[in-house]
């Protein structure tokens, strides 16, 4: 078993507010939340990263598809963000794969999904189709 804040949470050695449970995920408020309402899932089997869990994040992302509205219309919310920190240098900071929902208000102050990286990088037409090429290729097998 993982040892990490997620893995004493799931086993009850360190308590949460939880907003739902099933067979194969677990759901509670963040405790440092970005906004009213801000909940993680997690999936209750250990995987540091979405490519480590057995079915592919399907059951996770089942659970944030049929969570995340219900998370908004309970706290009055608008809107949300789906979010996923995948790898440390994306900004995981429990080594347990787990899944984001923040909702989101009028004038809150937050931005979109490209607000992640201040200074994007810019690519040519030709590294463009360099990219495309090379993930085309990683997913042909797919």
């Amino acid at each position: 078993m993982a040892d990490n804040i997620f893995r004493k949470i799931l086993d009850g050695e360190i308590p949460s507010r939880d907003v739902y449970e099933d067979d194969d995920t677990y759901a509670f408020l963040d405790v440092n939340p970005l906004a009213r309402g801000h909940t993680l899932v997690i999936p209750k089997e250990d995987a540091e990263t979405l490519e480590d869990l057995d079915d592919g994040g399907a059951a996770l992302f089942d659970t944030v598809r049929r969570l995340a509205p219900r998370v908004a219309d309970a706290v009055g919310a608008p809107a949300y963000n789906i979010g996923l920190n995948n790898g440390e240098e994306a900004g995981q900071e429990v080594p347990h794969v787990h899944v984001h929902i923040v909702p989101r208000f009028d004038d809150d102050g937050g931005h979109p999904i490209h607000a992640i990286q201040p200074s994007p990088p810019s690519f040519d037409d030709d590294e463009m189709d360099g990219i495309q090429d090379a993930i085309a290729d990683e997913t042909r097998s797919l």
